[in-house]
């Protein structure tokens, strides 16, 4: 039988114990969940609500993640935290010396420089304490993202889909793992333009009488996929002169044409596709014979 659940806390753990009995798990994002809920929320209205979506014909599904594919998000939701925590305690002792006149060139070199700066500087002492502890806390993040860079390398070069992700050119470690996890066997979509949707990198439509409007790109869904992608596309360009094949030759014919920045996010939807068909079709990147993948 089906079993249909909302994609929330510990969904995806219920949907592999339910595939293990022999049932269908499929998942639902609550909020296409919650039109169909007609009266008060409650376990027996979420029921029926759920029950409800999951018969309509165009609803989309999100697909159970593989444990390998959680143990890939996991790690990078956590790099990702303490690179957040890294930058906060960075600023906060930027913005602790400035309390006492002392400015720090900006970046991280000028943190790790700190011990020395404070043993010459007239700093009070309980000052000092709170900024070694603050400098004691910057560097155990910094350790700890660098040991998950590391570990997601590590993780990325044993997963098939990762490892096949990463022939494409300007995609790392990082990007390759993030869009495996999430990715999966790209069966959700259809085409490549699915894809590229479920993330908002296509224009954004506002269309009546005939008349088709197309704006910006629509930066719905996932915006560390799409983040991701975007900063792959601007290396890419960044790099093209020493770039090769059929995928070069279009983003220099669109640079003719178009600014910079538009050429950036038709790429990272180029990119996107091309993601989804490697996933899809268990394929490879192949640029030409001469293509360099940086």
């Amino acid at each position: 039988c089906t079993v249909v659940m909302e994609a929330c806390g510990g969904a995806h753990f219920m949907a592999q114990q339910v595939a293990k009995l022999g049932h269908t798990p499929k998942l639902i994002a609550p909020h296409l969940v919650r039109p169909y809920v007609k009266s008060n929320k409650n376990d027996f209205a979420d029921a029926e609500a759920i029950c409800e979506a999951a018969t309509r014909p165009t609803m989309r599904f999100v697909p159970p993640k593989t444990q390998a594919q959680q143990v890939l998000a996991m790690l990078n939701s956590t790099r990702d935290s303490f690179i957040k925590d890294r930058t906060a305690t960075a600023n906060r002792i930027h913005a602790a010396l400035l309390e006492v006149g002392i400015s720090l060139a900006p970046g991280y070199k000028s943190i790790k420089d700190l011990p020395a700066l404070l043993e010459t500087s007239s700093v009070p002492e309980p000052f000092k304490k709170i900024l070694m502890g603050l400098h004691e806390h910057f560097n155990y993040l910094d350790g700890q993202v660098k040991k998950l860079d590391k570990d997601v390398e590590c993780q990325a070069a044993g997963d098939d889909l990762a490892t096949r992700l990463m022939t494409m050119p300007c995609i790392g470690p990082i990007t390759s793992s993030v869009l495996a996890a999430e990715l999966g066997d790209g069966k959700q979509f259809k085409c490549g333009r699915g894809y590229s949707a479920s993330i908002g990198l296509v224009p954004k439509q506002h269309s009546t009488g005939g008349k088709t409007v197309l704006l910006g790109i629509s930066k719905r869904g996932d915006r560390n996929q799409r983040r991701l992608l975007i900063q792959c596309a601007r290396v890419y360009l960044m790099q093209l002169d020493r770039q090769k094949g059929w995928l070069a030759d279009w983003v220099r014919q669109l640079l003719a044409h178009h600014h910079s920045n538009h050429v950036v996010c038709a790429l990272a939807n180029k990119l996107a596709r091309i993601a989804w068909a490697i996933a899809a079709h268990h394929t490879e990147f192949d640029a030409g014979p001469s293509a360099m993948n940086a």
